[in-house]
């Protein structure tokens, strides 16, 4: 197998077919395929989750665009939620299953169980995803 570029700087559009590739390339030139089980990949993604959560632990609600964040805070921020991004993409792929068709789906089944209303009200006992 050819040597990889993992690394790359600037904005660019990635899919998720893409990131899946790239993590498995990663994890086999260094062999931690036979580490990656279900359950060491979910661990492993609960743990991130864990961190990422740690970031917003104490602060109450947090503007969008997160306005009154550091640059450095952001930046850990945007660690953390990538962490947690690639291990649901490589648990996914290591599964064989198809993340984005799931994701598509979830927002169609979502869009059915949570209509518009003309009022964008809803009941109390509704929950409220994505």
């Amino acid at each position: 197998m050819g040597t990889a570029t993992f690394y790359t700087h600037g904005s660019i559009d990635v899919s998720l077919q893409e990131l899946s590739k790239r993590l498995a390339e990663f994890a086999e030139l260094r062999g931690w395929d036979e580490y990656h089980s279900l359950r060491n990949l979910l661990l492993a993604l609960v743990g991130e989750v864990g961190e990422l959560s740690e970031i917003f632990e104490w602060k109450g609600e947090v503007s969008k665009g997160l306005p009154n964040w550091s640059c450095d805070g952001k930046e850990h921020l945007e660690e953390e939620l990538s962490d947690v991004l690639l291990y649901l993409v490589r648990l996914a792929n290591v599964y064989g299953l198809d993340l984005r068709q799931a994701a598509l789906t979830k927002i169609v089944e979502n869009a059915q169980k949570y209509p518009v209303t003309t009022d964008h009200t809803t009941t109390s006992t509704q929950n409220y995803p994505l």
